[in-house]
């Protein structure tokens, strides 16, 4: 089974599905194609479900500042999706810099007043925070439509390496993939990049520059599907095409003021196929426009 913790895929599944890579780049017509999932928001709509896990874990703590509880409204975290990535990011953006303070609790806890205090409040509400969220999931979770459709035609392609980078905890992503992909598919992946294997989270490029390289393709023949300018950010900054299914907390970004190669409600509302994003690209270049008769 693949290792969803360090990306690597078991040799024998590999060979199976691609021969060998040095055959591959002997001919550039044949040489492998990449398209690489974010998690929340793309295959699954989960960011609510953050939203709930976060504030019922702030409730838990019986957390406030300045007499007010915290909770992050629909609007607020719609701030924080599209502009921090990562679960303690986020919360270390909202005490530092939205609130300027860090909370106390109802029950007379003090506000944490050393970095190390600041920093074990939060991993102590993400750790609970995740397991809240994975319930959540357990109930709630149904993957977008389109979207294990594309993925299975990609898997079925000895062409194409496919995989999963998020900037999601393991625990947490992991629930996601096996309620919404299923065992099967998500052994399948070739690579799975997570937020705990990663030194640096998105905006920053490295989650997809670290998938290139252990697929060995270059970014330049790496297609990504996000949700977000947060994740379109990565992506372009990796040098990937980058095709955006946004949501209704997204729908109302440029994205193609960033860089966006296209964007599209839903890939099965448009009907999104492997051939329509790879065909333009195998036919006219990496660079050739894809989806271009069903982007927004």
């Amino acid at each position: 089974a693949l290792n969803s913790i360090d990306g690597f895929v078991p040799a024998s599944r590999h060979q199976a599905r691609h021969s060998t890579y040095a055959k591959a780049l002997s001919a550039s017509s044949d040489s492998p194609y990449a398209l690489l999932f974010d998690c929340d928001g793309v295959i699954i709509e989960t960011e609510e479900l953050h939203r709930l896990a976060y504030n019922a874990a702030f409730k838990e703590f019986k957390l406030v500042i300045k007499d007010e509880p915290v909770e992050w409204s629909v609007a607020y975290y719609d701030v924080l999706q599209n502009t921090v990535g990562g679960g303690k990011n986020k919360m270390f953006f909202h005490f530092r810099n939205t609130t300027s303070a860090f909370p106390t609790s109802e029950d007379g806890t003090p506000a944490p007043v050393t970095p190390e205090d600041e920093q074990d409040l939060v991993d102590r509400l993400q750790a609970r925070k995740t397991n809240l969220y994975k319930d959540l999931i357990a109930e709630k979770a149904k993957p977008r439509p389109g979207v294990l459709e594309l993925m299975d035609q990609a898997l079925a392609d000895d062409n194409i390496r496919v995989g999963v980078c998020s900037a999601s905890t393991k625990e947490a992503v992991t629930k996601v993939l096996d309620v919404t992909l299923g065992e099967d598919r998500r052994t399948k992946l070739d690579v799975c990049i997570l937020g705990d294997d990663v030194s640096k989270l998105k905006p920053d490029p490295l989650i997809y520059v670290t998938a290139a390289e252990k697929l060995e393709i270059d970014p330049s023949r790496c297609v990504v599907i996000e949700d977000s300018i947060v994740g379109l950010k990565a992506a372009k900054g990796a040098g990937m095409r980058c095709i955006i299914t946004y949501t209704a907390s997204t729908e109302n970004e440029d994205f193609y003021a960033l860089g966006c190669d296209a964007k599209v409600p839903e890939l099965g509302s448009t009907g999104v196929s492997l051939d329509m994003i790879f065909g333009p690209m195998k036919a006219d270049g990496v660079d050739a426009a894809i989806l271009s008769d069903v982007r927004d």
